[in-house]
């Protein structure tokens, strides 16, 4: 029998991603995101360097790289383990806490 299950409580920080505030992991070519074929372009940042170059940030997370889209959020957990969260969905996982 199929039994159903709450997520449990965790509080967590988070911050709406912001371009040049060294939230990210590591940043990807544009081109080879594109071209790989890893992601869906849409909505996905980007960010023209000086040089030129179109890069992607992204966070590395234990199941590997999640590229950053617009308004998204990065989580850290109390262990230091960081993903993102989508803006819309966001607000429906994670709820201010009275400090």
């Amino acid at each position: 029998m199929l039994k159903k299950y709450e997520r449990a409580a965790l509080i967590v920080s988070a911050q709406q991603y912001e371009v040049n505030q060294g939230m990210e992991d590591g940043f990807e070519l544009y081109t080879k995101v594109i071209t790989n074929g890893w992601i869906s372009p849409e909505h996905l940042v980007h960010i023209t360097r000086p040089d030129g170059a179109v890069v992607c940030p992204f966070i590395r997370t234990r199941r590997g790289v999640t590229f950053i889209r617009e308004g998204d959020f990065v989580i850290t957990e109390d262990n230091n383990e960081r993903h993102v969260c989508g803006a819309d969905k966001f607000p429906q996982r994670y709820k201010p806490v009275e400090e």
